[in-house]
């Protein structure tokens, strides 16, 4: 009987993982998961920011393409809105300039836009159109018609619902663009 004894590997007692040692890796791993899951609507509301960020950008780059758009004249501008020589019977056609440029008195104009970025309803519509998700106002800073550049404010907001004159939207970016003309 000898032979089969010595025939038998031998088992080390100590090989493999305890119970209280398997217990506690599946403690730090299931608090390693909360945490991680703890920062998952986090970063959710992070990324829908920076969506609606972005997205408020290009819709100011897209204002300010427009805006140039309308004043894209030489320097001298008034020789073309106004009679050349200038005749006190016949007054100047400021309706050329879309942008009420001259207008110092003008109230802000008011555009919506949906999510993606793209224009919905009318310029001051008495109410917000139902695709509506960001507000943009343009307020018209002039400089004499002599000058060589037009200065507007523009403040994009959202949700458009809300007036950032009467309540506290959720985001905004403002930025203030020169127009060389």
């Amino acid at each position: 009987m000898k032979i089969a004894d010595n025939m038998t590997p031998r088992v080390p007692k100590n090989s493999g993982f305890s119970l209280v040692e398997v217990t506690l890796a599946l403690g730090v791993a299931a608090l390693c998961l909360l945490v991680l899951l703890g920062l998952l609507p986090t970063g959710v509301k992070t990324q829908q920011n920076s969506i609606q960020q972005t997205t408020s950008n290009q819709i100011i780059s897209q204002i300010y393409s427009f805006l140039r758009a309308d004043v894209r004249l030489p320097p001298g501008l008034y020789k073309q809105v106004c009679p050349d020589p200038p005749d006190p019977d016949q007054s100047c056609n400021w309706d050329q300039l879309h942008g009420h440029w001259l207008q110092v008195a003008q109230p802000p104009d008011t555009l919506y836009f949906t999510q993606a970025g793209k224009p919905t309803g009318n310029v001051n519509a008495s109410s917000t159109p139902s695709d509506a998700v960001f507000r943009a106002k343009i307020t018209y800073n002039p400089i004499p018609p002599t000058g060589s550049t037009s200065v507007a404010n523009i403040f994009v907001s959202w949700p458009a619902p809300v007036d950032p004159t009467t309540g506290v939207p959720a985001g905004s970016v403002t930025t203030t663009i020169s127009v060389n003309r």
